[in-house]
């Protein structure tokens, strides 16, 4: 019950968060790319939009056998706009 909630948490925080060592910050090896909007797309169009900028999609409440052609994307987070490490996870609830 915990674990969607705690997605979002992660999702949204970790983001701005920097990575520090010995005192000094570590120099980006991946772009930081912006979120698209995928509220309102099927499961199968956000999973699309998200492999053209290499992210990719966790549903948080996927369930067996579920339709990805007619499902509906309701809630992503990160939300669209923000900006976000190249291969980071979008986590999605229908």
């Amino acid at each position: 019950m915990a674990a969607p909630i705690g997605a979002q948490i992660f999702g949204e925080v970790l983001p701005y968060l920097e990575t520090i060592k010995d005192g000094e910050i570590e120099e980006e090896t991946t772009q930081e790319i912006e979120v698209p909007n995928i509220q309102g797309k099927t499961i199968k169009d956000a999973i699309s939009i998200l492999k053209e900028n290499n992210l990719q999609l966790v549903i948080s409440n996927e369930q067996e056998g579920m339709d990805k052609e007619n499902t509906i994307v309701k809630q992503q987070t990160p939300k669209s706009k923000i900006k976000v490490k190249e291969g980071s996870n979008i986590y999605a609830e229908w």
